[in-house]
């Protein structure tokens, strides 16, 4: 197997707890883009990936959700992405490239972002590799906009984009909240919508994967999904969001899938000078890594 251009990758600084700084013999692969470039409201995403890593330590390597722990897993974090600013398009051909070149040495992607544009390569790569996959979104916003701030790359433009090359145009929308009329409709229309009442078992997700047991899945989080209350650090923050109870038992489920990629969006850390949103995002991408290392 080639080895990653280190020159594509800036691994100075904090590591995320436990990982490994090369890819040898790891299964599962984190990696940032710092990018906020079509950010519409707040700005900040830019410093996410930076955030996690160095309040990861402030949290345990153990998972008692998952009876595991981080210290017997092997997985990597070969640091962020060297990217240009501006242009979404660069960023997201280099996130494609960097994410099909992961699963083709087998491994499993999860990447720490930066503003949600980004998800767009990782699941172009992703689709590229398995005709039949799946994509699940958690996030306040359905992001399906043709075209936003004159650009069709914006973060408001993710979910659309991805639809572009999903061969199979399967997206379950998990809780979301805000959206313009049309995307509601679309998103019934579907049946993309999957409703989450709070503090309830996670039904009717489950209901709709039942089906869906052999297909490979990618799984997206825009961390303003959560309830503002519990996240205040993003960038486009929205009222009657989920806590961590709720994300629990939609892990539960997809434990039971084969998870094949992932990523953990739109923390913006300096509008949070508490840290709370940043320790919050970290223990996300806990589960992430274990949720990854079972399937």
């Amino acid at each position: 197997m080639k080895s990653f251009n280190s020159d594509n990758f800036n691994n100075e600084g904090s590591i995320f707890m436990a990982a490994n700084r090369v890819t040898k013999n790891c299964n599962i692969v984190l990696y940032g883009v710092p990018y906020d470039g079509t950010t519409s409201f707040r700005p900040g995403a830019r410093f996410g990936p930076a955030a996690i890593r160095e309040v990861s330590n402030g949290i345990e390597t153990f998972c008692p959700e998952f009876e595991m722990d981080l210290e017997d897993l092997n997985f990597a974090d070969i640091g962020s992405l060297e990217i240009n600013y501006g242009d979404p398009q660069p960023v997201i051909n280099k996130v494609e490239k960097v994410t099909y070149q992961l699963i083709n040495q087998g491994k499993k992607p999860l990447m720490l972002g930066g503003e949600h544009s980004i998800t767009i390569g990782a699941v172009k790569a992703s689709a590229n590799h398995f005709n039949n996959l799946i994509v699940i979104q958690l996030d306040a916003h359905a992001d399906l906009r043709e075209k936003w701030l004159g650009s069709m790359y914006n973060h408001a433009c993710t979910m659309r984009r991805c639809l572009d090359f999903l061969p199979n145009k399967k997206i379950f929308q998990i809780g979301i909240r805000s959206g313009t009329k049309s995307e509601f409709l679309e998103m019934k229309k579907y049946n993309r919508l999957i409703h989450c009442e709070k503090s309830e078992p996670a039904k009717e997700l489950s209901d709709a994967l039942i089906k869906y047991k052999d297909n490979p899945i990618y799984l997206t989080i825009d961390l303003d999904w959560f309830d503002p209350s519990v996240m205040p650090g993003t960038g486009t923050p929205e009222p009657g969001g989920y806590f961590w109870n709720d994300f629990s038992k939609i892990i539960n489920i997809l434990k039971e899938y084969q998870i094949i990629g992932a990523d953990v969006v739109e923390l913006a850390p300096q509008l949070d000078i508490s840290g709370i949103s940043s320790i919050f995002a970290a223990k996300v991408v806990r589960s992430l890594i274990m949720l990854l290392n079972k399937g």
